[in-house]
């Protein structure tokens, strides 16, 4: 079972080198890619959804039709505001602000734990404190004096990091009336219809290699989804994002290999407290 997180963690890293290349180097608008991502993500969906499909009646409840649809707008807002950072402002000088996504989730699910019975298994000390160590290790070897300067772009990428973090959080209360698939794919069909209708006018055709790596985009993105569903329900959140901050290591590793980026001493130790961390967190 922790096995899994580990091979999600390999998944992100993977998707986020394709993020970048699609963006930056293939110059797609980011509303196209928002449109383009989710409609990808349907169609990888569509053809095994029917043998995972499970929706439990309690979904229906009012309430918790109402949380569902504040993750789809929530969503809606974090992948915009994200895909607009991303589009304009180099990856290393968001990479601080896009690492504080896990510590936006560790926090967030901790403080959800003292007010609904959903997270109360979320209220684990011993694992907040490594994970509180993991997030500030990874964050502090990427802060540069820049970053002490704020602009609409980075900006955009701390809310989108939020918003994120706020949407899987959410999730995990209604996750138990849905199968994961089944989960991810009313949430994507719901984006992408949204987000087509919206920006339907702006919509332009891309290249067909480029559509090619936005389906490989979706097919990683699901399996890390169904993983971290997964994660969610079995391990709980904290414990689940601290087996996927093992992905900014990986990224370290891919971006040193693929994009002859160097690994800095400080980058070494960072990834060496959170392996730390995360052994301690498993032994316990």
């Amino acid at each position: 079972m922790i096995y899994l997180p580990i091979l999600g963690s390999f998944l992100e890293a993977t998707g986020a080198i394709l993020h970048k290349k699609v963006l930056r180097k293939h110059k797609v608008d980011y509303k196209n890619f928002t449109v383009y991502c989710f409609l990808a993500l349907v169609l990888v969906m569509l053809p095994i959804i029917y043998f995972f499909w499970n929706l439990e009646p309690g979904a229906m409840k009012l309430n918790n039709i109402l949380i569902f649809l504040s993750i789809i707008i929530i969503s809606i807002f974090a992948n915009l505001f994200t895909f607009y950072s991303l589009k304009r402002t180099d990856l290393s000088k968001l990479e601080p602000i896009r690492l504080m996504h896990p510590l936006f989730t560790f926090l967030l699910a901790f403080i959800f734990s003292f007010f609904f019975t959903a997270y109360h298994s979320e209220k684990n000390f011993s694992i907040l404190g490594l994970a509180l160590i993991a997030s500030i290790a990874l964050i502090i070897p990427h802060i540069k004096k820049q970053h002490f300067s704020l602009n609409k772009y980075l900006i955009a990428a701390l809310i989108g990091s939020f918003l994120f973090a706020l949407e899987l959080v959410i999730s995990k209360s209604i996750l138990f009336y849905y199968s994961p698939l089944t989960f991810y794919f009313l949430r994507c069909l719901s984006i992408f219809l949204i987000t087509f209708i919206i920006f339907s006018p702006k919509i332009t055709p891309i290249k067909n290699k480029t559509k090619f790596i936005i389906f490989i985009i979706g097919m990683i993105a699901v399996i890390y989804r169904m993983i971290l569903y997964y994660g969610y329900l079995n391990l709980g959140i904290l414990f689940t994002t601290m087996l996927f901050l093992l992905a900014p290591i990986l990224i370290y590793i891919f971006a040193a290999i693929f994009l002859k980026e160097k690994i800095h001493l400080k980058h070494i130790i960072s990834s060496a407290i959170i392996i730390a961390c995360i052994i301690a967190a498993i032994i316990l």
